[in-house]
């Protein structure tokens, strides 16, 4: 069998116990077809970079999954189907990672870089470099150089 992460999108209207059971119906699917489902994260409500479906917002879910791909195919099938759903993504992956996801860990304020130039290195000096006169500039083409610019 093969290893896969499954990430899908439910409608801003649903509430969060609806996302668990929607999680819960194809987890049903995919153990009814003879795989399994390792690792399940809600990642909860957060902002669609862009409209979906006349959705602002979305309820996030992360699956992993170990299974025959007919499962995965007859899980997204349903999902088609299914209104509440707006996206999915099926990845296939070599290994399931370890822990909470990248989304789901906390990172510390301290962690990020700073942004008041400490960590950027030094700036480039454009000074040395010689400006260009546009007053000396050919003609393009065969056009002939107009006379009233100043």
């Amino acid at each position: 069998m093969a290893l896969y992460e499954h990430v899908f999108l439910a409608r801003q209207d649903v509430s969060a116990q609806q996302v668990d059971a929607l999680v819960e119906q194809y987890k049903g699917v995919i153990e009814a077809h003879g795989g399994k489902v390792g690792r399940v994260e809600n990642w909860g409500l957060k902002s669609l970079t862009y409209r979906i479906k006349k959705n602002r917002k979305a309820h996030y879910a992360l699956m992993d999954i170990d299974a025959p791909a007919a499962a995965i195919h007859e899980m997204e099938r349903q999902m088609r189907i299914n209104e509440d759903v707006l996206r999915y993504m099926t990845i296939a992956v070599e290994a399931h990672e370890e822990g909470p996801s990248a989304r789901m860990q906390k990172r510390d304020r301290d962690d990020r870089p700073r942004r008041d130039g400490d960590d950027r290195g030094p700036r480039r000096d454009f000074g040395d470099r010689p400006r260009r006169d546009f007053g000396d500039r050919p003609p393009r083409g065969d056009r002939p150089a107009r006379e009233d610019r100043a």
